[in-house]
């Protein structure tokens, strides 16, 4: 048995949870006031902030004047700050994300002193596959944590593998991270209470001390805690007060021989509370339009803008960081706390999205006004279709669209907007109340192209691009003037634009690239350049994939190899007792699955997207009874609207569900069948696809339902499920469907009594909010029939393509321009890679400036990758920026790629 012990101080600070931010930071103040102060009294005590840096921000902001205390401290090493700004949820946010977290937190944290090399990780509800190569690309060396580690692991160490094969010891804090309260219950006992923990515990710790972390959540240590264990020492125990790092470093003797290898997601020894991965439908788009949006605003400000506007996309990337907080965007907050949370990534998408229409204006700019600009923010060469807003054209004739090239292609007119925007009879004394609407050459949100004036009658005609050379306000006035003085009585005020049509519009757009083109009335047409889409009342087709409403609403889609998935968009709803941790049915469910309305519309017929929208109607229970194990009898019928799309070239269907939700304490399901049974399925997020089996390892006090989190895709078999933001699914049927969870609506932040959970994950604190009534739920994705599965379908760029639209804007130039010719950016060319960000870096704040690009190669073979644009020169980086090599580049970069490999480059 060990004869030594080594004490953590610290705290674990949820920043927002059971109370908003605000009212937590107040007890931050005091708890760090109370730390500060500890260590500056007795030199043997130690502390570490929880491995956030965030902490250490919010608390700065409040004492400005303790900054000198705080570096004082770091730089003595008593002190152990960062390296994250926050402690995230690994799942619910990209991998990108969580790089700038940990590049974030650690460049904050060198600046008062250092940042501690330690991946702590003491709270998160389990871990990534790829978190060992993240820290181990960024030089950490090891890392801390206590939930989702499996029971094979016997020790209190383990080298956490990732796919790639990148290791970091792991310490796992087994009995949580607060092991060492128990033993300091009773300060003059305490040598005893560590001599019977260290017993009882042996087998864990072989030779090397005992680690107590001496902390608990939203609370500093005692201030007399050293003198306590100063006089348990002298009692015949070696005791020492360290930090975290300081015990990795400097005390550990064992080697450690276990490995676990991917991701950590088992339920043995701690809880890792699932059912957060589908609690607050609307924080995980939220949370997936900021990270897009932001994505879309670095490489449009890096590839196409001579304005850097990083400090605005670093004060978005912090709002969004913040909101990753594992009490944040999973959801388990208070109304207010999850409101909050809202509120920040809309502002941080608000923020991105300035940044990205400012970088798209001045390539716009080159544009004439009759024609549009693309913007393609895909390092591969696409064909995508836009809705703009074009002239009507006249009866009987045709619109096509006109390249920069020349080369013309189809439009798909999708609707056409009434003329007479007001038709008013008014005495002539009120004619100046109609010139007041004009603001310059504005009007209804169009320009007055010209107008007519006649006695008794004044006529605008507007339109969204004038041709009619220029307007003068005040001529107007004084002309509208003096015929309402020569022409008194009734006068008639009609307000006309040209008639106006929403076309759909295929482009051709280069890689990372911009095109531009025109549409125009024509005599002759356009045929696509694949083949078409077409509908019939029921059936929609585009050569490579053809989808069928069934009798029953659901979908038969087929896809280019000719496997064909039956009964796709089979809704099943169910009770749902649980909380925001942890689904639970109620002891007596009732599943609905089968509706009592079906009705099938044909909205669109092609050349270029097809659709159909299926409304079926479901009577689902109100809410639960009282005694919250049955299904109440009163049902709320519902209809959802389910909207089907093929687009020409694409090898996969498009679905969106939409519905008032009416009903609470529930939980919705979109299944997929598959053609035969399966054992196993993988998703993608995160910079890895992670393959799971059918059950989950249970032991500790919840039971392990086997629901995964997905990020930008599911596959199953022969069925993939390109996803818009992070969700839930699971294998159900044995391995023959596939489910999607939709909806998840719950009343508590915790119930006391959970049938599948031992112990209350916190207060039993009401959150209507989390029960979404009357809100207008929504979901989109995708489905692509493949018996080669993810990898044959080229799933990794599909999903891609599928949640990254083009940018589209009106050109801002002379009409009547030649269009600028195309331009392509950055290419990367590779089977299966994924480029999770391309952005500027130079200034202060980077040592290599250039264009930053991390790839990912999301395949488990090597591969090669080919780089080109506009650079002749490339360092490799690691993940926060450190120069490793460099390359002189003539033509393009080859990069080798080991299996799952993520490697940055800067190229200038």
């Amino acid at each position: 048995m060990t004869d030594s012990a080594v004490f953590v101080p610290h705290f674990h600070w949820d920043r927002e949870w059971y109370e908003p931010f605000q009212v937590f930071r107040h007890r931050l103040v005091a708890a760090l006031d109370t730390v500060l102060e500890t260590a500056e009294t007795d030199p043997d005590f130690r502390f570490t902030v929880d491995g956030q840096l965030a902490a250490i921000e919010d608390y700065l902001e409040m004492r400005p004047e303790n900054r000198d205390r705080v570096v004082a401290l770091v730089r003595e090493g008593r002190l152990a700050i960062g390296p994250w700004l926050i402690l995230l949820d690994e799942f619910l946010c990209s991998g990108e994300t969580i790089v700038r977290n940990l590049q974030i937190g650690w460049a904050a944290a060198e600046e008062l002193g250092g940042a501690m090399p330690v991946g702590y990780l003491p709270d998160m509800f389990g871990h990534i596959a790829q978190m060992p190569q993240i820290l181990a690309r960024a030089g950490i060396e090891h890392a801390a944590l206590w939930r989702g580690v499996p029971g094979s692991v016997d020790g209190h160490a383990f080298n956490w593998r990732a796919p790639d094969g990148s290791e970091v010891r792991t310490e796992f804090l087994f009995d949580g991270y607060d092991n060492g309260l128990d033993v300091l219950l009773v300060p003059d006992r305490i040598g005893r209470a560590l001599g019977d923990y260290a017993e009882m515990t042996a087998e864990r710790w072989g030779g090397d001390p005992v680690l107590a972390m001496a902390g608990t959540d939203h609370n500093a240590p005692d201030p007399q805690l050293a003198s306590w264990l100063r006089k348990a020492s002298g009692e015949g125990r070696a005791i020492t007060v360290a930090t975290l790092d300081e015990y990795l470093r400097k005390h550990i003797r064992d080697e450690v021989s276990a490995v676990v290898t991917g991701e950590l997601r088992s339920h043995v020894r701690g809880n890792i509370l699932p059912g957060v991965l589908s609690v607050r439908l609307g924080l995980k788009q939220r949370m997936a339009l900021a990270e897009r949006t932001i994505d879309h605003a670095e490489r449009m400000n890096a590839l196409w803008s001579r304005r850097d506007d990083s400090p605005f996309l670093a004060l978005a990337w912090h709002k969004i960081i913040e909101s990753t907080a594992h009490d944040s965007v999973v959801g388990s907050g208070t109304d207010e706390t999850c409101d909050q949370v809202a509120a920040r990534l809309a502002e941080a998408a608000q923020t991105a999205r300035a940044v990205r229409n400012a970088a798209l204006a001045e390539p716009a700019a080159l544009v004439p006004s009759d024609g549009h600009l693309v913007a393609n923010l895909l390092p591969f060469d696409r064909t995508a279709l836009v809705e703009v807003d074009v002239v009507a054209p006249p009866e009987g004739t045709a619109l096509l669209a006109t390249a920069a090239d020349g080369s013309t292609a189809p439009v798909q007119l999708i609707s056409q907007a009434p003329t007479v925007l007001s038709d008013e009879r008014m005495d002539a004394s009120q004619l100046e109340r109609v010139l007041r609407r004009i603001h310059r050459r504005e009007l209804f949100g169009r320009l007055i192209d010209h107008y007519e004036l006649a006695p008794g009658e004044l006529v605008f005609h507007l339109a969204e691009v004038p041709t009619s050379g220029p307007f003068d306000l005040l001529i107007l006035r004084r002309e509208v003037a003096a015929a309402a003085a020569a022409h008194p009585g009734e006068w008639h005020v009609l307000t006309l634009e040209e008639a106006r049509a929403t076309a759909l519009v295929p482009v051709d757009v280069p890689a990372s690239g911009l095109a531009s083109f025109r549409v125009e009335p024509s005599e002759t047409t356009a045929s696509p350049a694949h083949v078409p889409a077409t509908a019939t009342d029921r059936t929609l087709a585009n050569g490579l994939v053809e989808v069928t409403v069934a009798a029953d609403g659901t979908l038969d889609i087929t896809g280019p190899d000719g496997t064909v998935l039956y009964g796709v968009g089979r809704l099943v709803d169910g009770g749902d007792r649980g909380d925001s941790y942890n689904y639970a049915p109620p002891a007596q469910d009732v599943l609905v699955s089968e509706p009592s309305e079906i009705a099938v519309e044909l909205l669109e017929t092609g050349p270029l997207r097809s659709r159909l929208r299926v409304t079926r109607v479901y009577d689902w229970p109100a809410a639960l009874s009282a005694d919250r194990d049955v299904r109440g009898d009163l049902a709320a019928p519902t209809p959802v609207e389910t909207l089907v799309e093929v687009r020409v070239g694409e090898p996969f269907v498009r679905v969106s569900t939409s519905f008032l939700n009416q009903s609470a304490d529930h939980r919705l399901r979109f299944h997929v069948p598959l053609p035969e049974p399966v054992t196993t399925s993988a998703s993608a997020g995160q910079f890895a696809v992670t393959e799971r089996g059918l059950t989950a390892e249970g032991g500790w006090g919840e039971y392990p339902l086997p629901t995964f989190p997905a990020g930008s895709f599911v596959s199953a078999g022969a069925a993939t499920v390109l996803l818009d933001h992070s969700s839930e699914y699971e294998l159900v049927g044995d391995g023959t469907e596939l489910a999607v969870t939709l909806l998840r609506a719950i009343g508590s932040i915790s119930v006391n009594i959970h049938p599948l959970r031992d112990e209350p994950a916190a207060s039993e604190i009401p959150v209507p909010g989390a029960q979404d009534l009357g809100m207008r739920i929504e979901n989109r994705f995708a489905v692509v029939p493949s018996a080669s599965g993810w990898r044959g379908a080229h799933s990794v760029a599909l999903a891609e393509e599928f949640r990254s639209d083009v940018l589209v804007t009106r050109g801002t130039g002379p009409a009547g321009r030649q269009l600028p010719p195309d331009t392509a950016g950055l290419r990367v060319d590779g089977k299966d890679v994924l480029v999770s960000a391309v952005r500027r870096v130079g200034g202060e704040d980077a040592q290599v400036p250039g264009t930053e690009v991390r790839l990912t190669a999301m395949r488990d073979t090597a591969s090669t990758v080919r780089v080109t644009g506009t650079f002749t020169e490339a360092t490799t980086v690691d993940l926060l920026g450190r120069p490793l090599s460099r390359t002189q580049v003539t033509d393009a970069l080859e990069l080798d790629l080991g299996p799952w490999e993520i490697h940055t480059v800067v190229l200038r």
